[in-house]
């Protein structure tokens, strides 16, 4: 497991979607035997020291710590953020995946926090950032806060905070493949990502 320099590693999925184009909770949409929700918190759990898991209780993983009102967590990411904050210590990283990326690699996971020094993590692969996949640290708390309360998105907290950016050339390194941060929003997306990927593999 990857060492902050101080504090824990915090493992936060994203699960307060409303799931509307999916039509049913993607969180429990089963890809290759597992529910994605699995995939997720088998990803995040090799690789962090705790997990929290934005979003309603489920039935079956009461020994998890769900945070966050249902109602406010469909405003977006940067609400699951604001609010796995509390939750944690001053000092912790956010290690933050969607509940919809079943394909989520701990080994990239892994380079994402090895690259953090102070500030959020977040692959721009393309250019494109991945937010859904990306290290925060808790020190954000009142920053992303005030961003949700205005209105704001976790882009738009991003383009007031700086941060650094998980660049083409780590990505290589780490063998990604785009897999990561591929995001299962219909059944059309699920398909798709079993043709690409295959069934999610995790130790």
């Amino acid at each position: 497991m990857v060492e902050t320099r101080t504090g824990k590693l915090v493992g936060v999925v994203l699960a307060g979607g409303a799931s509307r184009r999916m039509g049913t909770d993607k969180a429990l949409v089963d890809v290759g035997g597992r529910p994605m929700l699995a995939w997720v918190v088998m990803a995040l759990e090799a690789v962090t020291d705790r997990l929290v898991i934005a979003g309603p209780e489920r039935a079956g993983w009461t020994r998890h710590t769900f945070v966050g009102d249902a109602g406010a967590l469909h405003r977006g990411p940067l609400a699951g953020v604001a609010a796995a904050m509390p939750h944690v210590d001053h000092e912790d990283l956010l290690v933050v995946v969607g509940v919809d990326q079943p394909w989520v690699r701990p080994e990239t996971l892994e380079s994402i926090i090895a690259r953090y020094a102070e500030r959020p993590v977040v692959p721009v692969p393309d250019g494109v950032r991945q937010t859904t996949c990306a290290a925060y640290p808790a020190n954000l708390a009142l920053v992303a806060t005030r961003e949700l309360n205005a209105g704001g998105s976790i882009q738009s907290m991003l383009d007031r905070t700086a941060f650094d950016p998980f660049t083409e050339a780590d990505i290589a390194v780490c063998g990604e493949d785009g897999r990561s941060w591929f995001s299962v929003n219909t059944e059309a997306d699920l398909a798709e990502g079993l043709v690409l990927y295959g069934a999610p593999l995790h130790r």
